[in-house]
């Protein structure tokens, strides 16, 4: 499944490596859809009828479930195949690990940019834990200009998403963007932010949605960024990428029209996630707008649901996920000074699976969350919602 990465810092696995991605990404399909239905079969006919009262929420049903034969096996194979993501994508990349920084260096200039801060410090959230077990995260380094932890993480999820990311890995921002473009055709932003871009899957979207736009992506792994830079790069994409931790942006204030993220804030403390709207309130121009593509809240989902989401905060390395998703999007907009009644979400189909003509559908109003709204299954939709400032 590596196939998916076409671009000029594509690896080159062998053909036992291929076998074993595809496997892996066909394994995590299966337990995605098939195994994930009939889990929420046995709870609803194994599980909940001998409960003395409905779950009220995520954690009850996780409680009352977690003890069931069936949610033990599904939990240790979606674990072995979280695993197995990163197994076999690690030996191809760092076997190519030296040609991909000549390859990266060489690249013509688009007119993009990278600047790095060898003086910042990467927070504890990012540096101490293995964020989706994947090994050393988005930030181990092995010596000067490398760029591996970023193409692990690239061709990891060409595997992790069995197909339902595109065929170029970036359907959350081509989709983020197709609808607000549709949606809000008057606004056409100048200088747009993407925090914690990691290697750019989502930022590129937004330069080719509005061309005349200066786009950046900041994150805090020089690694994931210097293969962000290069995979820009390769794309022909003029695209800038800074080093920076999201909570002390950079920047001055009111330099950006759009500040975006994607999948970002749940991978923070609390304390962060409020750090970084007040930055994103702080750098957005008068009119301007806060956009976050991110899993649904627990408060607009039924109990199963959220518990269902929840699963990756006890066992996937994310130990920020359920808290964030406890939040209520609009007051967390609120708090950090903007104004409710600028407050948005929908629910945005995805273009690589539904196509743009349902996405467009979508412009009508707020959609419905329904049950694969924030996931990695088939009929995947994105939860996206913000505040013009």
């Amino acid at each position: 499944m590596t196939r998916l990465v076409t671009h000029a810092l594509a690896v080159r696995p062998t053909r036992n490596e291929r076998a074993a991605q595809d496997f892996t990404s066909s394994l995590r399909g299966h337990v995605l859809n098939h195994m994930a239905a009939e889990l929420k079969t046995r709870f609803e006919t194994e599980v909940a009828p001998k409960l003395a009262e409905a779950p009220q929420d995520g954690r009850a049903v996780h409680q009352a479930l977690r003890g069931h034969p069936y949610f033990r096996f599904y939990s240790s194979l979606r674990i072995a195949a979280q695993e197995m993501v990163w197994s076999s994508v690690d030996a191809a990349v760092r076997r190519d690990a030296e040609r991909l920084k000549d390859v990266a260096a060489s690249l013509p200039d688009v007119g993009g940019s990278l600047s790095l801060d060898p003086a910042l410090a990467v927070p504890r959230n990012v540096s101490a834990i293995d964020v989706h077990l994947m090994p050393g995260s988005y930030c181990a380094e092995d010596g000067e200009g490398d760029l591996a932890a970023g193409a692990v993480y690239e061709n990891g999820l060409s595997v992790f998403s069995f197909g339902l990311m595109g065929k170029n890995l970036d359907d959350i921002g081509e989709s983020s963007a197709f609808w607000l473009r549709h949606a809000h055709p008057d606004f056409e932003p100048k200088d747009i932010l993407d925090l914690g871009c990691s290697v750019g899957h989502q930022t590129l979207p937004w330069a080719r949605a509005y061309p005349g736009a200066r786009v950046t992506g900041v994150d805090v792994a020089a690694p994931c960024l210097r293969y962000a830079h290069g995979r820009a790069q390769a794309q022909g994409v003029a695209a800038h990428f800074v080093q920076a931790d999201a909570t002390r942006l950079p920047f001055p204030d009111a330099s950006f029209d759009l500040v975006y993220s994607s999948m970002f804030l749940h991978e923070l403390p609390l304390k962060d996630i409020a750090a970084v709207f007040a930055e994103a309130r702080r750098v957005l121009r008068p009119g301007g707008l806060m956009l976050h593509y991110e899993l649904p809240p627990n408060s607009q989902l039924s109990a199963y649901d959220g518990f269902y989401l929840d699963w990756d905060c006890w066992y996937n390395n994310e130990p920020y996920y359920k808290a964030y998703r406890d939040q209520d999007p609009a007051a967390l907009c609120e708090a950090a000074g903007f104004g409710r009644q600028g407050f948005l979400q929908t629910v945005v189909p995805s273009i690589a699976w539904y196509g743009g003509e349902a996405v467009a559908k979508a412009l009508a109003g707020p959609a419905a969350i329904g049950g694969n709204t924030g996931r990695l299954a088939d009929g995947v939709q994105w939860f996206v919602y913000g505040n013009w400032a």
